[in-house]
């Protein structure tokens, strides 16, 4: 077996079982493995609200046909997955799987502003790939819950925008696919494609494409946040100290004193020590 998903609770039971009758099976030659499972991977608990064990004892049971019933099953999968670390407890909250409802309402509108002749810019194009490469990464790790926030800083972009190129609301429908399979076939249908979602090919990966044209970069004085400044992504060490150095905010901070040292971290932190 490639990949077992089981709960820690099951492991006097499960895991055991199958490892006893596994070996037993090496041991006589029927199996060429000596280990059942390559590679193991526990879920956490989901909580009642008030963080206790769901239990009918104590009347704090989440029934998931009401969820599926007022929310829609793509919002209860996606707020599932959302909810924290896929191997840690975490407690379920209805406010939560609200706001997964609206976050999927929002992917839902942006089909309303697809044109085929609006051409995506730079900086789109760019979170584009990012969030490509982090949820291609992520659903491998299992770390749903970053895959689907990536998602949603990517609408956050795209609604933003006047009109949205057809082609990159595509990539977003096949990205969110596996969490809300209901939702982006249906969308993807109404767009005119043939075939299933999941025919389709996944999104590839451009390192090229993904590179910002700007930075931001925090201006530290012994420690403390002065300033940020937006500068090209291809700007150099000595261009970046200099551009610093003449900010007015950080002339301000200097009181005219010279910087004992200048430490520059590459496309994020420059920090000035008087």
């Amino acid at each position: 077996i490639d990949l077992y998903v089981g709960g820690a609770e099951h492991a006097t039971r499960h895991l055991i079982y199958a490892r006893f009758w596994h070996k037993f099976l090496f041991d006589i030659g029927a199996v060429a493995n000596e280990e059942p499972f390559t590679r193991l991977q526990n879920v956490g608990l989901i909580l009642a609200e008030d963080g206790r064990k769901m239990s009918k004892r104590w009347n704090n049971v989440i029934n998931p046909n009401e969820v599926v019933e007022e929310y829609g099953a793509d919002a209860m999968r996606l707020y599932e997955m959302f909810m924290g670390p896929f191997d840690q407890p975490c407690a379920w909250s209805t406010k939560g799987v609200e706001g997964v409802r609206r976050f999927l309402e929002r992917v839902w509108n942006l089909s309303e502003k697809i044109s085929d002749k609006v051409q995506s810019d730079k900086k789109i194009t760019a979170q584009i790939h990012k969030t490509i490469k982090k949820v291609s990464k992520d659903i491998e790790a299992m770390r749903f819950n970053t895959a689907i926030s990536t998602m949603m800083e990517l609408i956050n972009e795209l609604s933003r925008c006047e009109k949205v190129n057809r082609a990159d609301y595509l990539v977003l429908l096949k990205l969110l696919s596996p969490f809300a399979p209901h939702l982006t076939e249906e969308l993807w249908s109404q767009l005119g494609n043939s075939g299933s979602i999941f025919g389709s090919t996944w999104p590839q990966y451009d390192a090229g494409l993904a590179k910002d044209e700007e930075i931001t970069l925090a201006v530290q004085i012994n420690g403390k946040l002065r300033d940020t400044l937006v500068v090209s992504a291809d700007i150099d060490e000595e261009q970046a100290k200099d551009i610093a150095i003449a900010s007015e905010k950080v002339q301000k901070w200097l009181g005219g004193k010279i910087p004992k040292k200048i430490i520059y971290i590459k496309d994020k932190l420059i920090s000035i020590v008087l």
